[in-house]
C-alpha cells in the first residue's frame, strides 16, 4: 500500500491551479484571488498562498499591485503541471526510511506524483536486463535512483527520461544527483578502532559499493588498513550476495574461521543483523565485537549501548531532489551533483579489544 500524504489547503490549490494552466485554462494572465476563490470554494487568504508559491516556482511573475500576474510557461521542452516520479529504492525497506518519507512528501507539496515501482534494485539483482523490463513497463516523467551501482547509472544517464542519482556510483557521470560525504568520518572511524587495537576489521558493504571493483569509500578504508601495516584482501571488504541468506552466510563463513573484532556495515538493517548473529554466538558488543554503521537510523536511540554510526543531515538532500524536479518540469537541463556534510557519531558499540 502506498504510502498516503496529506497536503495542506493551499498545496491542494498549487496542485490544481499548475495542472489547470498546462492545460491552457488561462493564458496571458492570471485571474485574481478574488475571482479564484469564489470559483474554487475556498478562502481567499489560501487562494492567494498558492498563487504565492506559484511566483516562487516561476510559472506566475507579479506586475505590481492590483495588476493580475503573467503566466509563464517555460520554454524548450513541453513542461508537466505534474511529473509522475518514480523512485527505485537499492531495497524494499528502503522506501519506509525517514528521509524517503521526507523527499515524497516534499515532491507531493511541489504538485508533483511519487510512486514506487514494483520491485527495488535489489529485488531486481541489481541486473540491466531485470532493470530495463521494469522501466519500459512503469510510466513515469522522471526517476529518482538510489544507491545504484556505476553500471546502472551510465545506462539510466544514456536514457530520453530524466533521472537523479540518490547515492549511488554517480561521480564521473553526466546525471544529476546528491549524496553525503563521508569520507573523513569514514576514515576517523577506521583510525579509531585501529588505536584501540583492532586489526581484524570487516567492512559488509552492498555489491554495488563493490563491483566491479571497490568503490571510492570502499578503497579509502582499505588503504587507511593497510597505512596502518594492516595487511588487506577480501576479509576485509567480503563478497556476498545482496540477500538476507548471502549476508548471514557473509558473517557465518567470517565467525567460523578467523573472527573479526570489529565490523563496519552499510544502512542499519545489516546492523541489526550482525547484532542478533552475535547475540547468538554469544559474543558480546563492544567487549567481543566492536560495530560501526556507515549510515544513521532514528531507531539508534532506543540502543544500548548506543549505535556508533556516521551521521549526515537529509534536509539538503531533499532539497537538492526537489529542486531538480522543479529545474525539470520547466525544461531545464539540470545534471549537477552536490554532496552534503557528514560526520562519525562515536557511541558504545565501539571499545577495545579484548575489553572487559
Amino acid at each position: 500500500m502506498s504510502e498516503f500524504i496529506l497536503l495542506s489547503s493551499a498545496e491542494q490549490v498549487v496542485v490544481y491551479l499548475r495542472e489547470q494552466i498546462f492545460q491552457g485554462r488561462w493564458s496571458g494572465t492570471m485571474p485574481g484571488a478574488r475571482a479564484l476563490a469564489k470559483d474554487l470554494g475556498v478562502d481567499r487568504n489560501t487562494v492567494e498562498a498558492a498563487l504565492r508559491r506559484l511566483e516562487e516556482m516561476g510559472l506566475l511573475v507579479g506586475q505590481g499591485a492590483g495588476r493580475k500576474r503573467r503566466i509563464e510557461l517555460p520554454s524548450g521542452r513541453k513542461a508537466l503541471a505534474s511529473m509522475k516520479i518514480a523512485v527505485l529504492t537499492h531495497t524494499a525497506h528502503g522506501r519506509q526510511l525517514d528521509y524517503m518519507t521526507d523527499l515524497k512528501h516534499s515532491l507531493a507539496k511541489a504538485g508533483h506524483q511519487v510512486f514506487f515501482p514494483p520491485r527495488s534494485l535489489t529485488e531486481l539483482g541489481m541486473k540491466l536486463s531485470s532493470i530495463r523490463r521494469m522501466v519500459k513497463s512503469v510510466e513515469a516523467d522522471a526517476w529518482v535512483v538510489t544507491s545504484a551501482s556505476g553500471e546502472v547509472l551510465e545506462w539510466f544517464s544514456k536514457q530520453p527520461t530524466p533521472v537523479f542519482a540518490l547515492f549511488g556510483r554517480m561521480n564521473e557521470l553526466p546525471i544529476a544527483g546528491t549524496k553525503p560525504d563521508k569520507t573523513a568520518p569514514l576514515a576517523e572511524a577506521t583510525r579509531q578502532l585501529i588505536g584501540l587495537g583492532h586489526r581484524r576489521i570487516s567492512l559488509l558493504a552492498q555489491s554495488a559499493r563493490r563491483l566491479p571493483e571497490p568503490g571510492h569509500l570502499e578503497s579509502l578504508f582499505l588503504k587507511e588498513l593497510e597505512s596502518h601495516g594492516i595487511q588487506t584482501g577480501s576479509y576485509n571488504l567480503p563478497e556476498w550476495d545482496d540477500s538476507t541468506e548471502g549476508f548471514h552466510q557473509a558473517l557465518d563463513s567470517l565467525f567460523t574461521t578467523t573472527p573479526p573484532t570489529a565490523l563496519i556495515l552499510q544502512e542499519s538493517p545489516l546492523l541489526f543483523a550482525a547484532q542478533q548473529l552475535l547475540q547468538s554466538l554469544g559474543l558480546r558488543v563492544p567487549q567481543d565485537v566492536s560495530l560501526i554503521c556507515t549510515d544513521g537510523d532514528p531507531h539508534f536511540s532506543w540502543c544500548t549501548p548506543s549505535i556508533a554510526h556516521i551521521q549526515w543531515d537529509n534536509r539538503p538532500v531533499v532539497r537538492r531532489v526537489v529542486n531538480w524536479a522543479a529545474n525539470i518540469s520547466r525544461g531545464k537541463n539540470d545534471i549537477r551533483q552536490s554532496f552534503t556534510t557528514a560526520e562519525f557519531v562515536q557511541g558504545g558499540t565501539i571499545g577495545p579489544v579484548g575489553g572487559s
